[in-house]
């Protein structure tokens, strides 16, 4: 199911009077006069309903002698939330473009000339800030906390606070033996 059939359907379910129908085409197969009936509203209502219920894929219909029969289709309601969550979104790769525009409005107002002018109070933006930083370190290499302090006072004079920052962040971990790059799932970097 796409996010916008997903969208349809959601909005089909926000009204009682749908809900209404669902339930009863859930028990049995019915025509317009007869939910009318059930239901205690007009046959123009239901038909209004039950175009909106089709157009979302919750409904089908067909011919039965002189009435047009309208079924739950119950395959649709099968399927589970988190399978429409995890559908790529339509606005996915505008998302993205957002995402690498702000990352990149931080990097740009938190340096000047490859130096942190200072560290961000917004965790947000502080982990953006310590990314950058942890490019410098490279994968697969052990460091010590020499060559770490040496590397982050490159960026920035306090680089006990940004070492502390590092390995908080998982950014970077260490043990006796020293210091290196943590390589974070789902990320390149």
């Amino acid at each position: 199911m796409t996010e916008t059939e997903a969208i349809c359907l959601f909005k089909c379910l926000a009204d009682k009077s749908r809900l209404q129908i669902l339930k009863s085409l859930m028990i049995e197969d019915m025509y317009v006069e007869r939910l009318s009936e059930r239901l205690g509203i007009t046959p123009p209502t239901v038909s209004f309903h039950l175009k909106k219920l089709t157009e979302a894929n919750a409904v089908t219909s067909y011919k039965s002698q002189y009435y047009m029969m309208y079924h739950l289709n119950r395959k649709i309601f099968e399927t589970p939330i988190l399978e429409i969550l995890k559908e790529k979104s339509d606005d996915a790769d505008m998302q993205a473009q957002r995402d690498a525009e702000y990352r990149q409005k931080v990097i740009d107002t938190f340096f000047e000339y490859g130096k942190l002018k200072s560290i961000p109070a917004q965790l947000k933006k502080e982990r953006i800030v310590l990314e950058v930083i942890a490019e410098s370190f490279e994968f697969d290499r052990v460091y010590t906390e020499k060559e770490v302090n040496l590397l982050i006072a490159d960026f920035y004079d306090d680089f006990c606070t940004i070492r502390r920052d590092l390995v908080s962040e998982k950014l970077l971990d260490r043990n006796t033996a020293g210091y290196w790059r943590v390589k974070s799932a789902g990320k390149d970097h």
